[in-house]
C-alpha cells in the first residue's frame, strides 16, 4: 500500500510545510502562508512567527481555515484511492473561546454528577487539538478551578479528581499561572497528589507525578523545604513499581528538583530512594533514565545518609564506577561526582579497598587520560578523587602503573 502511494506525485501545495504530509485540515496565518492546523498551532506555543516568513503572529492568532483548498485536497485523495491514498474526513470546527469559557463556568456544579459531565466534556474538546488547550489556559481563572476541584476531590470523588487531573495536565502551564497556583494554597494541592498517588489507578498516579513535577520545580526554597515526607516516599514507589517509563522519569525529575534543599535530601533518603535508584542501574535503563537516575544519586550523595546508604548497598560503589565512560558524557559526570563524594567523606578502607578491587579505580583513571571524552571539569574531579587515596590504591598491581603515571613519587 505504502510503495503504492509513493508512486502518486502529491501537488505541492498540497503539503504542509511543518510536517511534510498531505494536510488535513489547511488553514492560513495572516501572513498568507498555510499550514496543517495541528502543525501550526503546536508550532505557535512555542515560537511566535510565521516558520516560512518569520514574521511575528499575535498570540491570539486565530489561523483562517482554507475550505477550497480542503475540498481540493479531499477530492484529490478520493481520486488516488486506488493507489493507497488515505482518505482525509472533513475535520470537526475548533472550539472558540466563548464555548471553552461556558464549559469553564460549568465547574461550579454543585453535585459531584454534574461536576463530573462537565470535566468530561471539557476534557472532549481539549483533546482535540493544542489550539483547544492553548484556549483553556487563556480562560482567566480556568487551572485555579482544576486545581481546586483536584484539591477538594482527591478522597470524596476520585473519578472527578481523575478528570480535572488528566485536563490540566494536559495542557502546557506558564511559570506564573503555576506561580498562583501555589500561591493559592499548595499544601492542599501537594495533600491532594498524594493522596492521588497513593491509589491503584496506574494513570492517575502517572498524571498526579506530572503535576506534582511542574508544581515542585515552580516552588521557592522555602517552600520545598516543607513538603511532606509522603511525597518523597510515593516517589520511591513509583520508581519501585515501574508504572511506566514516562511515569518514571516524571519521579526521577520530581527528586533531582526537590532534593537541591538539604532537608529534603534527607527524606528522600529515608524513604528508601538510594537501594531503589542503584537497582534501576542494575536493571540497564535508557540513557536519559540513567542520566535521571545519576543526578538523584549524586544529589543524595550530598548528604551522610545518602552516602552511607550508597556504601551499604552490596554493589552500590560498583555499579555506580560501571556507568563512568559507559553511557553518555552526562552520566559520567555524574558518576565520577558521587565517587568524589563518597572518596572524601564515606572511605573507610573496607571502601577504598572496594573501589580499587571493583575496577572503580581504574574507570577514574582512564576519565583522568581521556582528554576526548570528558570535560576538563569531569577530569579533574576524577583525578582529586584519585589523589585522595592514591597511596592505598598504588599497593594493587593492576593500578600501580596507572597512577605512577598520573601521580610519580
Amino acid at each position: 500500500m505504502e510503495q503504492e502511494q509513493q508512486q502518486v506525485e502529491v501537488p505541492s501545495y498540497f503539503v504542509c510545510p511543518i510536517s511534510l504530509q498531505i494536510m488535513r485540515d489547511p488553514v492560513t496565518l495572516p501572513t498568507g502562508i498555510t499550514y496543517d492546523r495541528d502543525g501550526i498551532e503546536r508550532w505557535l506555543l512555542s515560537a511566535g512567527t510565521c516558520p516560512l516568513t518569520k514574521q511575528p503572529v499575535a498570540p491570539d492568532c486565530d489561523p483562517t481555515p482554507n475550505h477550497t483548498l480542503r475540498r481540493l485536497i479531499q477530492s484529490w485523495c478520493a481520486l488516488h484511492a486506488d493507489h493507497g491514498v488515505e482518505l482525509v474526513p472533513t475535520p470537526k470546527p475548533p472550539a472558540d473561546r466563548a464555548r471553552v469559557a461556558a464549559l469553564v463556568s460549568r465547574l461550579h456544579a454543585t453535585t459531584s454528577a454534574a461536576l463530573l459531565d462537565a470535566l468530561r466534556e471539557l476534557k472532549d474538546v481539549v483533546s482535540e487539538s493544542d489550539r483547544n488547550r492553548k484556549l483553556l489556559a487563556l480562560v482567566p481563572g480556568a487551572v485555579d478551578i482544576l486545581a481546586a476541584v483536584i484539591t477538594a476531590s482527591s478522597q470524596s470523588a476520585t473519578a472527578v479528581c481523575d478528570e480535572a487531573l488528566e485536563i490540566i495536565c494536559s495542557l502546557q502551564l506558564s511559570e506564573q499561572c503555576l506561580a498562583r497556583v501555589i500561591e493559592r494554597d499548595s499544601e492542599a494541592l501537594v495533600d491532594a497528589l498524594v493522596d492521588t498517588l497513593q491509589r491503584s489507578n496506574a494513570k492517575s498516579r502517572a498524571h498526579a507525578a506530572v503535576l506534582l513535577a511542574d508544581v515542585t520545580a515552580a516552588m521557592s526554597p522555602s517552600r520545598l523545604v516543607s513538603l511532606p515526607e509522603q511525597v518523597f516516599v510515593e516517589m520511591v514507589q513509583l520508581l519501585r513499581d515501574k508504572v511506566s517509563n514516562p511515569a518514571t522519569k516524571t519521579a526521577l525529575h520530581v527528586l533531582v528538583g526537590t532534593t537541591s534543599c538539604g532537608r529534603n535530601r534527607v527524606k528522600a533518603v529515608e524513604a528508601g530512594a538510594v537501594p531503589v535508584l542503584i537497582d534501576m542501574l542494575l536493571d540497564g535503563p535508557d540513557r536519559r533514565t540513567c542520566e535521571l537516575t545519576l543526578a538523584t544519586l549524586d544529589r543524595l550523595c550530598g548528604c551522610a545518609e545518602g552516602r552511607a546508604a550508597l556504601v551499604a548497598h552490596g554493589t552500590g560503589v560498583a555499579m555506580v564506577g560501571k556507568m563512568v565512560l559507559r553511557v553518555s558524557d552526562l552520566a559520567t559526570d555524574k558518576a565520577v561526582r558521587v565517587l568524589r563524594s563518597v572518596a572524601r567523606n564515606t572511605a573507610t578502607a573496607a571502601v577504598v579497598q572496594e573501589m580499587a578491587q571493583t575496577g572503580v579505580v581504574g574507570k577514574l583513571c582512564l576519565v583522568v587520560e581521556s582528554a576526548e571524552q570528558c570535560s576538563e571539569r569531569t577530569r579533574e574531579r576524577a583525578g582529586e578523587t584519585l589523589r585522595l587515596h592514591a597511596r592505598a590504591w598504588r599497593n594493587s598491581p593492576c593500578l600501580q602503573p596507572h597512577l605512577q603515571a598520573l601521580y610519580p613519587c
